[in-house]
């Protein structure tokens, strides 16, 4: 179907795709963006959650580490059409038509992502071919490449959204996204983008979900009622935060590779036979801990200069670990806020924040932060598929 190409200034309709580490299912929204740069507006209209039922969530965490090229090929079809559904259905539930969107923006499903790999690299399913086909609209996917092609670590992507939309011209803020990893964005006031520092600061959600699996049969740990119930194993805490990855200094970015299955063995073997509840926990402290010994670390180093805190992601529902969060900063002079109270739902932002990047590939305009990825240079992200 052939569209008008909307001007530059004109509010136009973009649907944004998301499924994260965890694999738990899909995030669609509608966003009605304009602008560009720092003055970008955007809302969401309409967002709809699907989650992907367990035979599909074990295949897709099964070939993370032990797909076969025959499995990943067909995975990247069969997600294709999940991802195409939900971008039907979120329009519908926006009471719109498909002549009414402008593109799609899908970040698909991360399998592998190695960004110190001596050839960095990363790849990401859920065919935008197949999206386009079946919904009749342009989409844009597999931004992380053009990232890497130019230096970059193809991740963290969403401080792009962070700085566009959250930018006061004299509060400095930290936005802080706990999905399956957690990435913290640190806006000084009124910052242009190269003076944005943000990174990976370990796992969000990644490690409680899996040990809640594992102990409870439970895919997360619902308002964190496990967690709230049990004991912190302080030594644990203390000899995870000695690994590798969180004293490594920014611009560094996480996965499933760092934190996922051999990660979670390890951490229930550090455990030793403490209750269940008590390793539930302890995981939700490990997040917790991590993401303020990135902040003392890398970011304010004694200065309270930040005094807003804004959290979004799956981890803003979870009481028990934004107790814990906000333990730990109030040392530091933050108080938390929820990216709602700003305008952006906190479990939709990360799928607005492709349907934000899908707006600005349609308008030629580059959506990475060198800064914060470690790129050579501002890059035009994602790859087009016509329909």
């Amino acid at each position: 179907m052939q569209r008008r190409r909307k001007q530059k200034d004109e509010s136009q309709f973009i649907v944004g795709l998301m499924s994260g580490t965890s694999a738990d299912g899909i995030d669609a929204v509608v966003a009605e963006i304009s602008g560009g740069g720092r003055g970008l507006r955007a809302g969401v209209v309409a967002h709809v959650q699907t989650p992907f039922s367990p035979v599909l969530r074990r295949q897709i965490l099964h070939v993370c580490l032990h797909g076969t090229l025959a499995g990943i090929c067909e995975l990247n079809f069969v997600l294709g059409e999940h991802f195409a559904r939900a971008a039907i259905a979120v329009i519908r539930k926006a009471n719109l038509r498909s002549r009414d969107i402008t593109a799609i923006g899908s970040h698909g499903q991360t399998i592998h992502h190695l960004p110190n790999a001596p050839t960095p690299s990363t790849l990401q399913i859920g065919e935008p071919a197949v999206i386009a086909e079946r919904t009749g609209i342009t989409t844009v996917a597999d931004f992380r490449v053009g990232d890497m092609a130019a230096g970059g670590q193809g991740a963290p992507l969403v401080p792009y959204m962070d700085w566009a939309l959250f930018t006061h011209s004299t509060r400095p803020r930290i936005v802080q996204n706990i999905g399956g990893i957690a990435n913290l964005t640190a806006i000084p006031a009124g910052a242009s983008a190269e003076k944005v520092r943000a990174f990976d600061t370990g796992p969000g959600n990644m490690v409680i979900d899996a040990v809640t699996d594992h102990f409870f049969g439970k895919p997360y740990d619902c308002d964190g009622r496990i967690a709230a119930s049990g004991t912190v194993l302080e030594h644990v805490v203390n000899d995870v935060l000695r690994g590798p990855f969180f004293l490594r200094k920014p611009p560094k970015t996480a996965g499933r590779e760092e934190f996922g299955r051999e990660f979670v063995r390890q951490f229930m073997k550090c455990c030793g036979r403490a209750q269940k509840r008590d390793v539930v926990a302890t995981a939700t402290a490990v997040t917790a801990r991590s993401i303020a010994d990135a902040l003392r670390r890398f970011v304010v180093r004694g200065r309270k200069e930040f005094g807003e805190y804004v959290v979004s992601g799956g981890g803003a529902n979870n009481p028990t670990l934004l107790a814990m969060l906000a333990n730990e900063l109030r040392p530091l002079g933050m108080k938390i806020r929820a990216s709602d109270e700003l305008g952006m739902p906190s479990e939709a932002k990360e799928a607005a924040a492709f349907a934000l990047m899908a707006f600005e590939t349609w308008n030629r305009r580059p959506s990475n932060v060198p800064s914060a990825t470690g790129a050579r240079r501002p890059a035009i992200l994602g790859k087009v598929s016509y329909a």
